[in-house]
């Protein structure tokens, strides 16, 4: 049976640990653990998965710092673990880069849910990135930079890579697909497939301002993606 991916299960509690593994792998997945940061760390020298896994209550490094570290120097998918109700825990790993969370306790059945739609857009991003060096996709423009839609990549005026997660990418992609249209936070949802959270969800707002920060030449006075009051999102492509 063809494997589904690998998933880097990275949680301080062997029983938690053991428990994933064998879900994941009855499921078709390879996995790899770690207890650490430092465990990761050694992990990653082996071996780039294409998922990991991060409980945000490790021990001397939290998994928001191994998120921020991930998405530093790793071009893979990140999902957070987090305490039931623990709101903040969550806003900042999406601050941080993360893909996706999951609160403890969870049904294994939720979180293969979850893994599958970040491994969709892992893999759909990587497969385009694989292509030539020198071939040149799809391009548009989006104020400064330039949007990249066959490599799934932001590049600045210089041409160089702006990282976005694959989430991010999404919601650009479906901006500059609209351009000059109100979209809601549940239209943007369904245009992304992201269903699984809710149009009340503050998900969209954080990506947003994530967003802003890579493209707009004053993100705390966006010209690019403007907020329409009660309404939600519109994207108004520059004009040159």
């Amino acid at each position: 049976m063809s494997s589904s991916g690998c998933v880097l299960i990275v949680d301080d509690d062997p029983d938690v640990r053991q428990m994933i593994v064998e879900y994941l792998s009855e499921n078709g997945y390879e996995t790899m653990q770690a207890d650490s940061g430092e465990a990761m760390r050694q992990a990653l020298a082996e071996r780039v998965p294409d998922v990991a896994l991060l409980d945000v209550r490790l021990g001397r490094e939290d998994g928001l710092t191994l998120a921020r570290y991930l998405r530093e120097r790793y071009d893979i998918g990140v999902i957070m673990v987090t305490a039931a109700g623990d709101v903040v825990d969550r806003v900042v790993g999406l601050e941080v880069g993360a893909d996706d969370y999951i609160a403890k306790p969870f049904d294994p059945r939720e979180l293969r849910a979850r893994l599958r739609s970040v491994m969709r857009r892992v893999k759909s991003a990587a497969a385009p990135a694989a292509a030539s060096a020198g071939e040149t996709g799809h391009r548009v423009p989006v104020g400064a930079c330039k949007l990249d839609l066959s490599s799934h990549r932001l590049l600045d005026a210089g041409d160089r890579e702006i990282p976005l997660t694959s989430m991010e990418f999404d919601l650009l992609k479906v901006f500059v697909e609209h351009p000059n249209q109100v979209l809601s936070r549940d239209q943007l949802l369904n245009l992304t497939r992201n269903r699984d959270w809710q149009p009340f969800d503050r998900s969209i707002d954080i990506r947003i301002a994530r967003l802003r920060r890579k493209i707009e030449a004053d993100p705390d006075h966006p010209t690019l993606i403007k907020t329409v009051r009660n309404a939600g999102y519109m994207y108004i492509p520059s004009r040159r």
